[in-house]
């Protein structure tokens, strides 16, 4: 399986981070795909074809999750850069979300 998922957790309430926009831009900034999380916080497939390598950036939109939610947080956006150097394989970059924090990591 190639690609590219994500997984977005509301580290507050321990629950998924449901109707959060993502997108994934190249190096240069352009759009490339983008889509919204699902009851369970993911997005199975951010792409349908495998990564070139280079450089990619996975955009979420959490200043109007924030909103939309009644939160006040500190980050209107996450931008997670990371680099693809085996498109072969599957690629999943998760969030760990609080309003005052996040973290992520390269999972499987």
């Amino acid at each position: 399986m190639t690609g590219l998922s994500t997984h977005v957790l509301d580290a507050v309430s321990g629950s998924p981070a449901v109707g959060l926009e993502v997108s994934l831009q190249d190096a240069s900034g352009t759009e490339l795909s983008s889509g919204s999380t699902d009851s369970d916080g993911r997005i199975t497939a951010v792409n349908t074809e495998a990564l070139v390598p280079g450089i990619y950036h996975l955009v979420f939109d959490t200043g109007n999750w924030f909103a939309d939610n009644d939160i006040k947080g500190f980050y209107p956006e996450i931008d997670v850069c990371f680099e693809i150097d085996d498109p072969g394989r599957h690629h999943h970059v998760p969030i760990l979300l609080s309003p005052f924090a996040y973290s992520t990591y390269r999972g499987s």
